[in-house]
């Protein structure tokens, strides 16, 4: 091991998917070796995770950065200047204590979130290691099931439709290349079946297809349509996963379909739900009530939590203290694990091992805003977390961790385990 001891940490505004400025930091090492990282930036997103530090005003739609980078440049510097870079919860603690605030809203959590991210990657260079073989500290690792977008929705695509993400998994795949290789012939049909109808529009935000339907269920047929195509058995090779992301359009316990112009409960909302999870081999749904409805998401979890991986996004926001709560009442099965929420990797890491101690399922996710950065493909294996979310299967944002993980399953070679079913909370039926 080099010497881990920080010399310099310098930020800059880049730029991400959407084309909207974002926080790269830069860690240097006295070793002269160095880490580097970028923030996300999510478009649904819940009201408990850390907050962007955002200019305001009218240059990009007050969306710029320059305090946020500013605060990197200076007081985060400053601090971390002599520090080890190998003590991550260390350096972690310190970025928290220096913000002060209870969401990171005064250095901002793109800040932050690029320094942790980028503090990990020295340590781990100075190491001489890739960063994913660096976190699993000799543990045994599988490589995690992808769960990727063909439709996108809701906040990703203007609500369109009122789900936000129809998604793909191919647990029965034997690796993630060839996993891959089925969703890209899904992909490929789900493409020729909307150009057939004419309703072929561009991509949403993730590179999912625009969803040019009249309702929810058409997309749900549609994917059904365009696994049948590529070849394969719905269910029983290639899966359907939800993301409803019901906090954007439900709040109080009321769900406003806008593409169904119509109102629901809680109550009603589950009934929806049940029957899409009855008509459908779908394996996953995520946020399907609002952050704020949690006796929903109990009566639902209670319902089909054990025919269906039932994930918190916006109602945990990667926060270990929420995890342990849901498991305690069983809210749900299964938790999302997004950095750019917790602000910190220390704090991303207690999120995903509250989840493994629960049995749930862990999904390492990408946001909507992102950029070449593939940290969280290393996370994803290093911490064995069984799943990874990242987006469609184009754009090079999505592309450069899909790809990322192929060389991390090349490099494991025959070590190499695919999680498959087994990173599913719940025994599937395969019929």
């Amino acid at each position: 091991m080099m010497d881990t001891t920080i010399a310099a940490v310098r930020g800059r505004r880049v730029w991400d998917s959407r084309g909207r400025p974002t926080v790269e930091a830069e860690v240097l090492l006295k070793s002269g070796l160095r880490g580097r990282a970028i923030a996300p930036a999510g478009a649904s997103t819940g009201t408990g995770e850390a907050l962007d530090r955002r200019d305001g005003g009218t240059a990009f739609g007050g969306l710029d950065v320059t305090g946020a980078v500013a605060a990197v440049n200076g007081e985060i510097a400053a601090a971390l200047a002599g520090r080890d870079a190998g003590d991550q919860p260390g350096i972690d603690a310190a970025l928290i204590a220096l913000d002060g605030s209870d969401n990171l809203g005064r250095l901002g959590g793109n800040a932050v979130v690029a320094t942790s991210m980028a503090v990990l990657h020295a340590a781990a260079n100075a190491s001489g290691q890739p960063l994913w073989r660096y976190l699993s500290a000799g543990r045994p690792v599988r490589i995690p099931v992808p769960e990727i977008q063909i439709f996108g929705g809701g906040a990703h695509a203007a609500r369109r439709v009122d789900v936000q993400d129809f998604m793909v998994m191919c647990p029965a795949a034997s690796s993630f290349a060839q996993a891959l290789d089925w969703t890209a012939e899904v992909y490929r049909a789900a493409g020729a079946l909307m150009k057939q109808a004419g309703k072929l529009q561009g991509v949403a935000d993730e590179g999912g297809f625009w969803p040019a339907f009249a309702s929810n269920e058409e997309a749900l047929d549609t994917l059904m349509r365009a696994i049948e195509d590529a070849g394969f058995k719905p269910g029983r090779e290639v899966a359907i996963s939800l993301d409803i992301a019901a906090s954007e359009f439900g709040r109080s316990g009321a769900y406003k379909l806008a593409l169904e112009q119509r109102e629901l409960d809680s109550a009603g909302m589950i009934a929806l739900l049940g029957r899409w999870l009855e008509s459908y081999p779908i394996i996953s749904i995520e946020d399907p009530l609002a952050e704020d409805d949690a006796e929903g998401f109990k009566a639902f979890t209670a319902l089909y939590g054990e025919r269906c991986q039932i994930i918190g996004d916006d109602f945990l926001v990667t926060n270990a203290a929420r995890v342990e709560a849901a498991a305690a009442s069983k809210a749900l099965n299964a938790v999302l694990i997004k950095p750019n929420q917790s602000g910190t990797v220390t704090g991303t890491r207690a999120a995903l091992d509250a989840g493994k101690a629960a049995g749930f399922g862990t999904i390492v996710s990408a946001r909507s805003g992102e950029t070449e950065d593939v940290t969280i493909a290393h996370l994803s294996v290093g911490w064995d977390a069984g799943q990874f979310k990242v987006g469609s299967f184009t754009r090079s944002e999505r592309m450069a961790k899909w790809n990322e993980m192929l060389r991390i399953e090349e490099e494991l070679g025959s070590e190499a385990s695919f999680a498959g079913w087994e990173a599913l909370p719940f025994a599937p039926q395969r019929s």
